[in-house]
């Protein structure tokens, strides 16, 4: 009866904000970005594939990816970021199952998955029972990532390009969370959706197939009492 619920947003538009939000009301959310630092650290398979691939010009001196490096090569290089795609999804999707399948044993009715990149996969939504969308208007999506990383117009701009418009994501998504306001105005929102998420139809033929087994088995019992007392 666990169902899964897709969480994406864009660059900057306040995706964090959302899962602080979430994880602080007891929601399992699992985070994909958190998976892919993961998974390119020197231990994993994925790590020997990008420094075969992009050169050892791209590690820290301690051996470790230059994440800031690597992000501007495929910022830039179309080609080269569906190349880094290619070969970390597969590892992180892996990982997202491990942890889809824990929280499925400790009996969670749902399970968030935070994913920047939800909607420019044709694949993954469909197996999401509902998508959210963190949006923001785009002027204060380019202001607010101008800001958070330091950079120029026109760096800002190219990141936000290499991503599917948040425009084009409202038409895709399910539930939209409109984090162009404040902070309380976006809670506000995230509150309605998990009362819904909460509440959601996908347990009701769930809770009722457990009444029934336990009225059945509650009256198996009682026969069975009945037929030993006479």
């Amino acid at each position: 009866t666990m169902f899964l619920v897709g969480l994406s947003g864009g660059i900057a538009s306040g995706k964090s904000t959302v899962v602080a939000v979430l994880r602080e009301l007891g929601c399992a959310v699992i985070d994909a970005d958190v998976i892919a630092r993961e998974v390119v650290q020197p231990h994993f398979k994925a790590y020997q594939q990008i420094v075969r691939y992009f050169g050892t010009e791209i590690l820290l001196e301690n051996g470790e990816i230059n994440r800031e490096a690597l992000g501007n090569i495929i910022f830039s290089h179309p080609e080269k970021r569906q190349l880094l795609n290619s070969i970390t999804h597969p590892e992180i999707q892996k990982e997202m199952l491990k942890q889809i399948l824990k929280y499925f044993v400790l009996g969670y009715r749902y399970v968030i998955l935070d994913i920047p990149l939800l909607f420019e996969t044709n694949r993954l939504p469909k197996f999401m029972k509902y998508t959210v969308l963190v949006y923001c208007d785009p002027p204060t999506q380019l202001s607010r990532l101008m800001k958070r990383n330091r950079l120029s117009q026109a760096e800002a701009e190219a990141r936000i390009a290499s991503q599917l418009p948040l425009d084009e994501k409202r038409k895709l998504a399910s539930h939209i969370i409109d984090n162009s306001g404040d902070r309380e105005s976006t809670r506000r929102q995230v509150l309605r959706l998990h009362a819904y998420l909460e509440d959601s139809l996908d347990f009701l033929w769930a809770r009722l197939a457990v009444g029934m087994v336990v009225a059945g088995l509650g009256g198996l019992v009682y026969l069975l009492l009945r037929h030993f007392i006479s």
